[in-house]
């Protein structure tokens, strides 16, 4: 689809607007270590078994941590630990990440300055992230941005998860535009996938989450991205 075709972006939130390893890095681990009851090799375990490569200390594309809910990294770490009590390690997990996005969040540009020049070109924005959508407004309230965006939705909301295409068609109808018109941008297969799915017009990877150019591309990005610095020079 041609550039000037587009109407309205929504884009993923961590790894995209947020340096993944530095917003979630410190965090993650913590939060491992709070479900592993204090031991650190349990945590260690967790981490690996969620998708963390203990050589390289980064993260699998596509793995739950890289990728999945707080609600899907809590079962499996659960599980992990041999703990029975899954509403008190969802809620051990979400408190640690909300109050986090609440007051730790990296941005990865000024995302007010950045915001006015797409609201300026007359974008209607939204965001879709597979963090809690209460996550997801804690860390746009804290930066002052959340005035900017038409839309924002979580694992939570109610329009499914990523890979599926519910979030993209739940921001196409809450904008009023036909999915054509939409440009999604993202840093995992999920956010590649969830675009196809929902029928996006463009498809933009971002190299500042945990995917390569190459696994950007191969699941379905129409152009990748050094960071949505970039965005303006693509769209």
């Amino acid at each position: 689809m041609p550039a000037d075709d587009v109407r309205a972006i929504l884009f993923d939130k961590d790894g995209t607007l947020f340096d993944f390893y530095e917003t979630w890095g410190p965090v993650t681990e913590a939060a491992a270590l709070a479900v592993a009851g204090g031991d650190a090799e349990k945590a260690a375990h967790l981490m690996r078994e969620s998708g963390k490569d203990p050589e390289t200390g980064r993260y699998i594309p596509g793995s739950p941590i890289a990728s999945g809910s707080n609600r899907e990294i809590a079962e499996l770490w659960a599980r992990l630990a041999g703990r029975s009590d899954l509403d008190v390690v969802y809620g051990e997990v979400h408190a640690l990440f909300l109050a986090h996005q609440a007051n730790a969040a990296i941005p990865v540009t000024d995302l007010d300055a950045f915001f006015a020049v797409l609201r300026g070109r007359g974008f209607a924005l939204g965001i879709a992230t597979m963090d809690s959508e209460e996550s997801a407004r804690a860390a746009m309230a804290r930066l002052g941005v959340h005035g900017s965006l038409d839309f924002i939705c979580g694992f939570d909301t109610g329009h499914g998860v990523k890979p599926g295409g519910g979030m993209v068609e739940a921001f196409c109808r809450h904008v009023n535009l036909r999915p054509h018109t939409i440009a999604v941008v993202g840093d995992s297969p999920h956010d590649m996938e969830m675009a196809r799915a929902g029928g996006a017009g463009r498809i933009i990877g971002v190299l500042t989450g945990v995917s390569s150019r190459e696994i950007l591309i191969d699941h379905g990005a129409d152009t990748v991205i050094d960071s949505i610095v970039d965005l303006n020079d693509v769209i």
